[in-house]
């Protein structure tokens, strides 16, 4: 009979000690990645306390999935497993970087397309002016889950290579400049509908790291 002051291992090998070691030690990131994101919110902590700590405690997750990935197959049912009520910490895991990373991204998106359009409207037209403007916001478009089926990038890229196949002063006509910017115009205007109505979720158009 099993004696209620017994203690009850749940390994009998080293290995599997090292395994629910691994296992208790995410839970307790994923916990503590909960904590930080509410604490944010409520304004309990400033962008300058919460940004390092969430960064550090990402990196951290990452390398414990890493170690445990052959027993978790995904994190949404490691939370499911053993219990765990922490949405606004999946939803950090999912976007892959501080809330205070995504506005900034955000804000550099706009600038980008903005600074691009301008530069359109001011008759700029040769490559070297315009391919190393084009060449960053869609670098900076890339960021965002889901842009590779949006068709505002796909008419961005195909005015890259466009400009690629261009001698450096060699210059857009004006037909083309005006489809060009009435293209990028497009994707700015798509850009803005992906972030959705609520100011709050908007990194959830945001890439996690793979």
């Amino acid at each position: 009979m099993l004696s209620l002051d017994e203690e009850v291992r749940l390994y009998t090998t080293n290995a599997e000690r090292e395994k629910y070691s691994l296992l208790a030690t995410l839970f307790g990131i994923i916990v503590a990645l909960d904590f930080l994101e509410r604490a944010y919110v409520r304004d309990s902590i400033t962008a300058a306390e919460y940004s390092p700590a969430c960064t550090r405690l990402l990196s951290q997750y990452m390398t414990m999935r890493k170690l445990v990935k052959d027993s978790i197959p995904s994190i949404e049912e490691f939370m499911t497993r053993y219990r765990l009520d922490t949405p606004a910490a999946l939803h950090r895991i999912k976007v892959g970087v501080p809330a205070t990373e995504t506005g900034k991204w955000i804000a550099e998106t706009t600038q980008n397309f903005i600074t691009f359009m301008d530069a359109l409207k001011l008759r700029l037209r040769a490559k070297d002016q315009l391919h190393p403007i084009l060449q960053e916001l869609v670098t900076g478009y890339a960021r965002f889950k889901g842009s590779k089926d949006w068709e505002g990038r796909s008419r961005m890229v195909g005015w890259l290579i466009t400009l690629n196949g261009m001698k450096a002063s060699e210059e857009l006509t004006e037909d083309q400049s005006r489809q060009l910017l009435f293209d990028v115009d497009y994707a700015y205007a798509e850009f803005f509908r992906s972030l959705g109505g609520d100011k709050n979720d908007r990194d959830d158009v945001f890439r996690a790291p793979s």
